[in-house]
């Protein structure tokens, strides 16, 4: 069965979908069958990897069933990565599924028909607490958080934290921390060093080695529709997120 992780932070604008885009075709590059489930109405994670956004065929069709997971998966450049493309339909999905006694699940069904094909399968949340982000949660082993090394970071992480506890107490008792995965860094920032000072004597082991730092390449590759690794493998961005491939790798290992 392949490894569910959500990427998920409350706080927008912190590197979720540059960290689900680059991490899973990372790990596809090190021929890891990865999926990644562009799970936000934005769709960014789809347009970031070269896949036009849907009307009536991405994730939403398969979760309000009217489509199988597999039949709505796509293609990229890289061999071993699909992706469940998003739509603007999902939107309405929250409103659809209000009625649904088992409404919190519906990702987790869909998911459970495909998790054998895959060894990771990534989610890209919504940066809010919706009913679309407690199915990812619910659906999830683990969940990796970006953080953006700024002074309302840990405001923002105290959140997701709490919204994780809830899940656990409530709706997926197997649901744990993946890692904290500090983004966006600006080693000229004395602001950026505490951030990540204060990270890692809280969270200790459970924020990643790797740091992504403030990167040109990798702000500019989603818009040619290519993960960083396919824009500019020599770029500060592509070293990174390869460095956290291995990271998320070895952390599979020692489990």
């Amino acid at each position: 069965m392949g490894r569910v992780i959500a990427i998920a932070n409350q706080k927008g604008g912190v590197g979720k979908t540059t960290t689900a885009i680059n991490l899973a075709a990372c790990l596809a590059v090190a021929e890891k069958k990865v999926l990644l489930i562009d799970f936000d109405p934005q769709g960014n994670a789809s347009s970031g990897l070269g896949i036009e956004k849907n009307g009536s065929s991405g994730i939403y069709s398969a979760l309000i069933g009217q489509e199988e997971l597999r039949n709505i998966l796509k293609n990229t450049e890289l061999k071993f990565l699909k992706v469940a493309p998003s739509s603007i339909d999902l939107i309405g999905a929250e409103v659809e599924l209000i009625d649904d006694p088992k409404r919190e699940y519906r990702l987790k069904e869909c998911i459970s028909t495909i998790a054998n094909h895959f060894d990771y399968i990534f989610i890209d949340c919504p940066p809010s607490l919706s009913l679309l982000t407690v199915n990812a949660l619910v659906a999830a082993d683990s969940v990796l958080i970006p953080l953006q090394c700024e002074y309302f970071a840990l405001e923002g992480i105290s959140q997701i934290m709490r919204t994780i506890d809830l899940i656990k107490a409530k709706l997926n008792p197997r649901i744990e921390i993946e890692g904290i995965l500090l983004t966006m860094f600006d080693s000229r920032n004395n602001l950026a060093h505490q951030v990540e000072e204060d990270i890692r004597g809280h969270f200790k082991d459970k924020a990643f080695k790797t740091v992504i730092p403030r990167n040109v390449r990798l702000s500019e590759s989603p818009s040619f529709g290519k993960p960083v690794i396919l824009y500019d493998i020599h770029s500060r961005g592509a070293l990174s997120y390869m460095e956290l491939a291995k990271e998320v790798i070895l952390l599979e290992n020692n489990n």
